[in-house]
C-alpha cells in the first residue's frame, strides 16, 4: 500500500513539475522572444485599418493566414457573408473664403465619392426653429450649400484639463453652460421635426452639396469616425477646432466657403471572412479552448487599440503556445472575427456555422477594449466559474494577477464584444477586460487610434495571462461546468434578469439597405467599449 501511495505521489510530482516547467517556458518565451512590436508594425502600419468590405480587411485576413503558416500553425479564412465593397482614397478640405486655409478632417466610411475636382460651396448652419414649418422654410435655402450638422462645442479642452487648471467655479460654469447648450440644440432638432438625431437624407433631398459633422471624443484632437449619412453627396467629419471656426464664421456673417475633394472607390459586393487557426489537441481533439478577438476596425486611424491589441495578444499567444506547448490536450482554436463593429457579426456567424465546436468548447477568452493590462474578469453568470477560473489563474505570475479583480459568478454579457455571442450559446466565455489608458476619449473609434498608443509592456502581460489560462484550461482533467446562476433582479426594470439569447448575424451588410439612406451614426451593435462612460 505504501508503494502504491508513493507511486501516486511521484507521478503527481512529475506532473506538477512538468506543468511548472511549461508555464516557466511560456513566460520566458513571451518575455524574451516577444514578436509583438514587429507584428504590430506589420498589422497597423503596413496592412492598416480594417473596415469590413475594404481591400485592407481582406489583406489583413490573408496576412494572418500567412503569418500563422510561418509558425507551423494551420489557418484558413472562412467566408460567412457578403458586404458592400468600398475603399477610402483621400480627403482634402480647404477653406477658400474669407481666407485660405487647409482644414483637418476626413470622409466618413462608405462615403459617396466626389469627382477629382470636388465640390465647392458656402457654409450653412441651422438657425433656431419655432416649429416644423420654420424648418421647412429654411431648408429651401440650402441648395448648393454645405451644411454643418453638429452642435459646436463650447470648449476644445477635455474635462480633465479644466479640472486641473480652472477654478472650481469656472469648471462648474463651463459644464452648466455646455449642458444648457446641448438642451437647446436637442430642443431645436425637436422643433424641426427630428427625433433624437438628424435624418441626413432630408438635407440631401433638399439639394445640399455636402454635409459636415464633428463627432468629438472629448480628448485633444480626437474625433470618432463612423459611417457616412448620405447616399450621393460627401459627408465629412471635421476636427473640433476647424468645425468651430467655420460655425462661428457662418454665425457672425463672414460667409465662409470651402472646397471638398473626398474620393473613394466602390468594389461591388465582396465576401467577408473570419480567420480561424488551430493547434490540434492530442488527447481530446474534439474539445476546444478558443482564443477570441475581432479583427475589423473603423478606419479613422489604424485600429491600434480597437482591436489591434486584442488581435496581437491572440496571435502572439498562439505563437508562444505552438513553441512551448505544441501538443495540447484539447484543440486550441483562435478566431479573428470580421464585422464585430457592426454587431458581432463574425462571431455570431461562427456560433451558427460550427455548432459542434461551440457545444464542445471548454472555455473562450476574449480581449477587446484597449491596450491596457487586464484588470477585470467576470464569471459571466456561470455558477461554478469561480472553481475553474480561479484554478486556471493560480499559476499566473503574481505581478500580473495582483492587478486583476475577479467577480463570480457575475452576470452574462449581452453585448459589448464577441464573447457575448458565445455566452448566449451557453459557452463559458470570458472577457479579459483592460485598464483604460484613456481608451474612451482618445482611441476608441477615433482618428488617433494608432501604433504609438500601444503600451507593449501591458500587451506582453496580457499574452502571458492568456497563454497560461489557455494552457490550464486545455490541461484541466475536468470539463468546465456550464451551469448557469440564478440571475438577480434588474435595478432598471425591477424584473429578474434573463440569460441572453443567440442572435443571427447580418450576412449581407450594406447590401439590402441600399434603398435606405445610411443613418450616419454609431452603427455597431457590439464593441470593446469602455466599462464606464468616459468623459464623452
Amino acid at each position: 500500500m505504501k508503494k502504491y501511495f508513493l507511486l501516486i505521489f511521484l507521478f503527481t510530482s512529475l506532473i506538477v513539475k512538468s506543468q511548472n516547467q511549461t508555464i516557466d517556458n511560456i513566460v520566458d518565451e513571451a518575455t524574451n522572444n516577444s514578436q509583438l512590436e514587429k507584428l504590430a508594425h506589420e498589422l497597423l502600419d503596413v496592412v492598416g485599418p480594417r473596415l469590413v468590405g475594404t481591400p485592407q480587411m481582406k489583406n489583413a485576413h490573408d496576412w494572418a493566414v500567412n503569418k500563422y503558416g510561418s509558425w507551423g500553425i494551420s489557418a484558413r479564412n472562412h467566408k460567412w457573408g457578403e458586404w458592400r465593397g468600398w475603399e477610402r482614397i483621400s480627403t482634402h478640405i480647404d477653406m477658400i473664403e474669407p481666407r485660405k486655409r487647409s482644414l483637418t478632417g476626413m470622409q466618413l466610411a462608405w462615403n459617396p465619392s466626389t469627382s477629382k475636382r470636388g465640390i465647392t460651396g458656402e457654409i450653412a448652419i441651422m438657425p433656431e426653429f419655432e416649429d416644423k414649418s420654420s424648418f421647412n422654410a429654411w431648408i429651401e435655402t440650402i441648395k448648393g450649400k454645405i451644411v454643418l450638422t453638429s452642435m459646436p462645442q463650447p470648449t476644445g479642452r477635455p474635462d480633465y484639463n479644466w479640472e486641473k487648471h480652472a477654478t472650481p467655479e469656472s469648471f462648474e460654469k463651463m459644464k452648466a453652460d455646455r449642458d444648457e447648450m446641448s438642451k437647446k440644440w436637442r430642443k431645436n432638432l425637436q422643433n424641426a421635426g427630428f427625433g433624437w438625431r438628424l435624418n441626413n437624407s432630408v438635407f440631401e433631398e433638399a439639394g445640399a452639396a455636402g454635409l459636415i459633422s464633428s463627432n468629438w471624443a472629448r480628448g485633444f484632437g480626437a474625433n470618432r469616425i463612423f459611417s457616412a449619412g448620405t447616399k450621393k453627396i460627401p459627408h465629412i467629419d471635421l476636427e473640433l477646432e476647424d468645425y468651430g471656426m467655420l460655425y462661428r464664421m457662418a454665425k457672425y456673417g463672414n460667409n465662409p466657403k470651402i472646397k471638398i475633394v473626398a474620393t473613394s472607390k466602390e468594389h461591388g459586393i465582396v465576401p467577408t471572412f473570419n480567420t480561424i487557426a488551430q493547434i490540434k489537441g492530442v488527447e481530446k481533439p474534439d474539445e476546444y479552448v478558443i482564443l477570441s478577438a475581432h479583427f475589423d476596425s473603423w478606419d479613422g486611424a489604424t485600429g491600434a487599440t480597437d482591436n489591434g491589441t486584442g488581435t496581437l495578444v491572440m496571435m502572439e499567444t498562439m505563437r508562444v503556445l505552438k513553441a512551448m506547448y505544441p501538443n495540447p490536450k484539447r484543440t486550441i482554436l483562435v478566431g479573428h472575427w470580421g464585422s464585430e463593429e457592426q454587431g458581432l457579426n463574425g462571431s455570431r456567424a461562427f456560433v451558427e456555422d460550427f455548432p459542434n465546436i461551440v457545444d464542445n468548447t471548454q472555455a473562450l477568452f476574449n480581449q477587446d477594449n484597449g491596450t491596457g493590462r487586464v484588470v477585470n474578469i467576470s464569471g459571466q453568470g456561470f455558477l461554478h466559474s469561480y472553481d475553474y477560473v480561479s484554478k486556471w489563474l493560480r499559476p499566473v505570475p503574481r505581478e500580473i494577477t495582483k492587478h486583476i479583480k475577479t467577480t463570480f459568478p457575475g452576470s452574462p454579457g449581452g453585448g459589448g464584444s464577441d464573447y457575448a455571442s458565445f455566452v448566449a450559446a451557453g459557452v463559458p466565455a470570458f472577457s479579459l477586460s483592460s485598464l483604460s489608458w484613456s481608451y474612451g476619449d482618445y482611441t476608441w473609434h477615433t482618428n488617433r487610434d494608432t501604433y504609438d498608443k500601444v503600451v507593449f509592456d501591458d500587451v506582453r502581460s496580457n499574452v502571458i495571462l492568456t497563454a497560461i489560462l489557455t494552457y490550464m484550461a486545455s490541461e484541466d482533467d475536468s470539463k468546465a461546468s456550464r451551469e448557469k446562476a440564478i440571475l438577480p433582479i434588474s435595478p432598471r426594470t425591477g424584473r429578474q434578469m434573463s440569460w441572453p439569447t443567440k442572435r443571427s448575424p447580418n450576412r449581407k451588410g450594406g447590401i439590402e439597405e441600399d434603398s435606405k439612406p445610411p443613418s450616419g451614426g454609431n452603427q455597431r451593435g457590439g464593441r470593446g467599449r469602455p466599462s464606464s462612460p468616459p468623459n464623452r
